[in-house]
């Protein structure tokens, strides 16, 4: 009972400061600027990983591989802590479990993202956050778009973009779990 209370803090944890540093990758990727409420929340919660890291990993063709860096030390992390509460630390699991749980990060985070932006659309697409969530999703739907028309006004790109996601996620899973 302990042990799942544990492994539950310790995911929640890392979940949130690995999706922030996760985020503030994409967020050089896309070349974006968050609002201020949401700039504030991110460097905040997640500077006292990245700035020490960008001593050792400079940024290299405009992103912050600091911040990818550290979203991958806090998997490893949190990996080898529940695998420590569960199952006595496994070494030869670590590697494909911290594998796994990056790419499961990454997929969801996309899936997320996806799901807030038909919010928006639907709720009130004149929000603050709305353009800055468009503009992480532009990369994932603007190849769909060129190939799915919209349908009685109605763009299905980000539903297309949800089940590639999964799609993509059970076959990741499915390559790691059977590498083991």
């Amino acid at each position: 009972m302990l042990h799942s209370i544990f492994t539950l803090i310790v995911d929640t944890a890392a979940g949130l400061l690995g999706g922030v540093l996760l985020l503030r990758f994409w967020m050089q990727v896309v070349r974006v600027r968050p609002p201020v409420s949401i700039s504030h929340f991110i460097f905040q919660l997640s500077d006292w990983l990245v700035r020490p890291l960008r001593r050792l990993l400079p940024g290299v063709g405009g992103y912050d591989w600091a911040s990818l860096i550290g979203a991958i030390l806090v998997i490893v992390a949190a990996t080898a802590i529940d695998l420590a509460v569960t199952s006595g630390l496994a070494p030869e699991l670590l590697v494909p479990l911290s594998v796994l749980r990056f790419f499961e990060w990454v997929f969801y985070g996309f899936m997320g993202l996806l799901i807030l932006e038909a919010i928006f659309s639907w709720v009130n697409p004149h929000a603050p956050l709305a353009p800055f969530v468009q503009a992480l999703n532009d990369p994932l739907l603007r190849p769909l778009r060129r190939v799915v028309p919209l349908i009685g006004n109605i763009d299905l790109s980000p539903l297309i973009a949800l089940l590639l996601l999964q799609i993509g996620l059970r076959l990741v899973s499915t390559l790691i779990v059977s590498s083991l």
